[in-house]
C-alpha cells in the first residue's frame, strides 16, 4: 500500500460519521427504560424490606405534585402511579443520553469503560438530584424509604445503565 492510500484510510477512520443521532436517541431510551426497570424493581424490593408498600417510592416521586404525603400512598392509583412512574422513567432516559453519548465517543468499548460510564453517570445523578436541584424536584423516594435504600437504589441505577448499555450496543452502530 502506497503512503497516500494508507494517509486516506487513516482519515477516512478518525472521521468517519458516528453513529447518527436517532440512533443514539433510541439507544439512550432504550438503555433508559432498563435502567428504570431496574431501579423501580430495587425500590419496590427495598420498600418492602423496610415494611413499606411496592409502590410507595414510586408513588412518592410525584410529591412535586401532591406534597410529601405521596409517600405515603400505598396502593397504585393514576394520580400518583402513574406521574411517578412516568416521571421515574423520563429521568432514566435523561441520564441514559449523556452516557450513551459519552460512550458512542468509543468504536469499542471495554466492559471496564462501559462500566465506569454507568457509575459516573448514576453518580453524578445522585449529586444533582440530591445535592443540586430544589427539594421538590427530587426523585421523592426519601419520602418513602431510607436514605440508605436511596443509596442503593441509584447503585442499582447505574447497574441498569451499564447493562442496558451492553445490551442496546449495536443501535448506536
Amino acid at each position: 500500500m502506497d503512503p497516500t492510500t494508507a494517509d486516506l484510510r487513516l482519515v477516512t477512520r478518525k472521521h468517519a460519521p458516528g453513529p447518527g443521532a436517532g440512533s443514539l436517541l433510541l439507544a439512550a431510551a432504550a438503555t433508559g427504560t432498563i435502567a428504570h426497570a431496574a431501579a423501580t424493581a430495587a425500590l419496590a424490593a427495598l420498600a418492602r424490606g423496610e415494611g413499606r408498600g411496592l409502590l410507595q417510592p414510586v408513588n412518592a416521586t410525584s410529591h412535586f405534585v401532591h406534597g410529601p404525603e405521596a409517600g405515603q400512598v400505598r396502593d397504585a392509583d393514576l394520580a400518583h402511579t402513574a406521574v411517578g412512574v412516568a416521571t421515574n422513567h423520563a429521568a432514566a432516559i435523561f441520564w441514559a443520553l449523556p452516557m450513551t453519548l459519552w460512550l458512542a465517543r468509543r468504536h469499542r468499548r471495554s466492559p471496564a469503560e462501559v462500566a465506569t460510564a454507568a457509575a459516573v453517570t448514576a453518580g453524578v445523578a445522585a449529586a444533582v438530584d440530591y445535592g443540586l436541584v430544589p427539594r421538590r424536584l427530587t426523585p421523592g423516594w426519601e419520602h418513602a424509604v431510607s436514605p440508605r435504600s436511596v443509596a442503593a437504589t441509584f447503585g442499582v441505577l447505574g447497574l441498569g445503565l451499564a447493562a442496558g448499555a451492553w445490551i442496546t450496543r449495536g443501535l448506536r452502530r
